[in-house]
């Protein structure tokens, strides 16, 4: 614990609280280690230096609980902001076992008596809450209590949009981690599938009038339909297909690029979900489903964003190789001295899905969460000390020239693709267009007088002749 002295200066300062940083424990570390005596060992220094930032520490977390139920908005978010950093960067288990149910009647009355940001940061803490006890009784607890709320929050026409919003995100998670019926998993997605099902296009081919908020929120409903799919049975999975795989299209007619993007990856997903249950799995409308998809790969219509075609382009390529040949761009993940692959849509949705609410401390989770570990079947978590993970790093030089052996692999495997012919028709119809240019500004000239009169060996004969021997060498 704390000296008393530091408890109650601090208590006085509830209602600035600031959110968590990472630098104040090194700071108060600091601070601590210049008081020590000369005598002190410095092994004795380094422990007591540690305690007692881990007490620091820990005293400030107990302080942005105690201020999630403060009077001042600003101070309800503040403390909720720190919890979050802190949840999403450190592993909390032990602290918050004990202060779990304190914690969560915080969110809930945040939840319930909030508007709009405070609202939404409870229902992100929420998830970080259960992200950190892991898939048990305690994490259990927490949702049974929090589900009814979010739930009511998520169908209430009337609630603020970033709370339902938020909720449509959180529920989807806190569902994966701490549901322990899958009734009650198949009964979360029909409540998803209500509000996405809104931004259908309709059958004689009319779009629905829906605000940007709306269909963001149906955006973040349909990803968390999609997360829930990847733990559903095999029987469920073929109802769902029969129900929706032939609707989910019409939403890649959306006017909201993250719609389309997040309706592509669903589509994907379901086929590969289907073609696991099924092997010989085939779509009725295959070929025009297709013919959707490579439309928006490769779109160019000139009165969407740049962005957002180069986005949506990226997605969509991928998306319909996994329609066409069941393939998928794998990617890897590095953490610390270890890797993971992502290697399906499946494990796509669900790392996207973690990360959204950690961050930057993925990395972190992926290392040191034992729940995020087994998730993604990566084991018990790899200790090893400073000494050893700094003999294992590589030199700047071998980076270096790792880097360099990189970068002209790459360039001669894009060199293979690259038509050099293309530049050189390029040319030519430039040139030409030159000489073309160049021969009518002389017979133009001719005509216009005595005092403009073109005169034999002037510039442009001399760059029309020197273009036309360039192109006949060409």
């Amino acid at each position: 614990m704390p000296k008393s002295k530091k408890r109650n200066g601090r208590g006085r300062q509830h209602g600035a609280v600031q959110p968590f940083s990472d630098e104040d424990a090194s700071i108060e570390t600091l601070s601590h280690c210049s008081s020590f005596s000369d005598s002190t060992s410095v092994a004795e220094e380094g422990g007591e230096a540690e305690d007692n930032a881990q007490e620091d520490f820990q005293y400030k977390l107990k302080v942005y609980i105690d201020c999630t139920v403060d009077k001042s908005a600003k101070t309800r978010q503040g403390a909720l902001d720190g919890l979050k950093t802190a949840m999403a960067t450190k592993i909390l288990y032990e602290f918050l076992l004990e202060r779990r149910m304190t914690v969560t009647d915080s969110i809930e009355r945040c939840l319930k008596k909030g508007k709009g940001e405070e609202q939404r940061a409870a229902a992100s803490l929420a998830c970080l809450l259960c992200i950190q006890l892991g898939s048990g009784i305690e994490s259990e607890e927490v949702f049974k209590t929090l589900k009814p709320i979010f739930k009511n929050i998520l169908n209430d026409g009337t609630a603020n949009i970033q709370a339902r919003q938020a909720c449509a995100t959180s529920l989807g998670l806190c569902t994966l981690v701490a549901e322990d019926d899958i009734l009650d998993v198949y009964a979360t997605m029909e409540c998803f599938e209500s509000l996405f099902i809104r931004s259908y296009v309709r059958e004689d081919g009319s779009r629905p009038s829906l605000s940007p908020q709306a269909t963001q929120l149906h955006t973040n409903a349909l990803l968390s339909w999609a997360l829930l799919l990847t733990i559903c049975s095999a029987s469920h999975i073929t109802t769902i297909i029969h129900k929706h795989l032939a609707k989910l299209p019409r939403l890649l007619e959306s006017e909201d690029v993250n719609m389309r993007i997040a309706a592509g990856e669903t589509i994907a997903l379901l086929f590969e979900l289907a073609r696991d249950v099924n092997p010989e799995f085939d779509c009725e409308d295959w070929e025009p489903l297709c013919s959707k998809l490579n439309a928006l790969a490769t779109d160019c219509n000139k009165h969407r964003a740049k962005t957002d075609k180069r986005k949506q382009r990226s997605v969509f390529r991928d998306v319909l190789k996994a329609v066409e040949e069941g393939d998928f761009q794998t990617e890897t993940i590095r953490f610390g001295t270890e890797r993971m692959v992502i290697d399906s849509w499946v494990r796509k949705r669900t790392y996207d899905a973690f990360r959204e609410f950690v961050g930057s401390g993925m990395n972190y989770h992926l290392q040191a969460n034992e729940f995020i570990r087994d998730v993604f079947g990566l084991g018990p978590p790899v200790l090893i000390d400073s000494a050893a993970l700094k003999a294992m790093k590589s030199s700047r030089l071998e980076r270096h020239l790792y880097n360099a052996a990189a970068f002209k692999a790459r360039t001669k495997a894009r060199n293979k693709f690259r038509d050099k012919r293309v530049d050189v028709v390029v040319l030519k119809a430039y040139l030409t267009g030159v000489e073309d240019s160049s021969a009518k500004d002389c017979e133009h000239s001719t005509h216009r007088g005595s005092h403009d009169e073109y005169q034999p060996g002037s510039s442009p004969t001399k760059a029309g002749l020197g273009i036309s021997s360039l192109i006949k060498s060409l």
